[in-house]
């Protein structure tokens, strides 16, 4: 017990939360930006999976991890748009569609990585880059709060910047307010001029800009090499955590380090005398537990509202 209780207060465990959050974060940002916008962007499994592919790929034949990174978000995008042109052109259920393209990407990452590399598991045969690690001046000499904040990988730093952003483009630009009319009330953005089917594109495209950057951080930043499904189910937490966030960038950040926290606890937790069984319920229990708590929550907010428009109206 003491033990666990050293692992849990330690600037170790604080600085795996960051870093395990990370691709949980950027793509519950991209997710929340799709859902505002009507177009719920089931595909960001594939996203991820499809980038962190591309990334290492890319880096190791061209020496370069920038390209990797632009390969990796390149390849988002595309599929982005495939799942726009599916939904929004065709009018092909979204959710069918991103489906489709989660299997695709699981299948298709696989078959490239056993061409280039003839084995079926991950690319550990490869050497490739990674995203850069950055040090803070003075802020890495504090005690605790640097070994917490210093010395993480930049896209982790870029998930935080990102919150920020996010929140100013939704609530102070006029694309995000247009995005957040088209997903609130379609008929009426489009009888005032606004383009529906523009604003969801940008939407999809935006948030497979961030699950690009959270796939490439699993494969350039938390490890070198990419492993068969290494996304692990991320892509739907993420979307859980859009949810859990009350759809709001900073609520979807913090339910993010939520599932993140558990996820680092399973990890520190493995290292110490403990059933790997019962630590490796824990991301899901935590996960199913969010949910229900939501669930309950939510349900009690629609009865309450229910009851102030029966006194209301009588």
């Amino acid at each position: 017990m003491d033990s666990a209780l050293k692992v849990i207060f330690s600037a170790v465990f604080v600085s795996t939360i960051l870093r395990v959050s990370t691709p949980l974060i950027l793509p519950a940002l991209g997710g929340l930006i799709a859902e505002l916008s009507g177009a719920s962007n089931i595909a960001l499994e594939g996203m991820m999976l499809t980038s962190a592919c591309a990334g290492v790929l890319v880096s190791v034949y061209t020496h370069s991890e920038w390209l990797g990174l632009l390969a990796g978000i390149s390849l988002a995008e595309v599929m982005a748009l495939i799942l726009g042109y599916f939904h929004l052109k065709l009018k092909a259920d979204i959710i069918l569609v991103g489906l489709a393209l989660n299997i695709l990407a699981s299948g298709a990452t696989i078959f490239v990585v056993y061409l280039l590399t003839g084995d079926k598991g991950s690319s550990t045969k490869l050497v490739s880059l990674e995203m850069p690690t950055i040090t803070i001046p003075i802020i890495k000499d504090i005690p605790f709060l640097g070994e917490v904040l210093s010395g993480q990988n930049l896209i982790t730093y870029l998930a935080f910047i990102a919150t920020g952003l996010v929140w100013l483009f939704l609530y102070r630009t006029r694309l995000g307010i247009h995005i957040r009319a088209v997903g609130e009330n379609p008929d009426a953005a489009r009888s005032v001029g606004i383009n529906v089917s523009a604003m969801r594109y940008l939407a999809l495209m935006l948030s497979a800009l961030l699950a690009a950057l959270g796939g490439i951080h699993l494969s350039m930043g938390y490890v070198k090499f990419f492993q068969r499904d290494m996304t692990s189910g991320r892509g739907f937490i993420a979307l859980a955590a859009v949810y859990l966030g009350a759809k709001h960038p900073v609520g979807t950040l913090i339910a993010a380090l939520v599932f993140g926290a558990a996820d680092a606890l399973s990890i520190q937790l493995g290292n110490l005398n403990i059933p790997s069984q019962l630590v490796q319920m824990i991301p899901p229990v935590v996960t199913v537990v969010s949910l229900i708590l939501y669930a309950i929550a939510r349900k009690r907010r629609a009865a309450m509202l229910q009851r102030r428009f029966q006194k209301t109206s009588v």
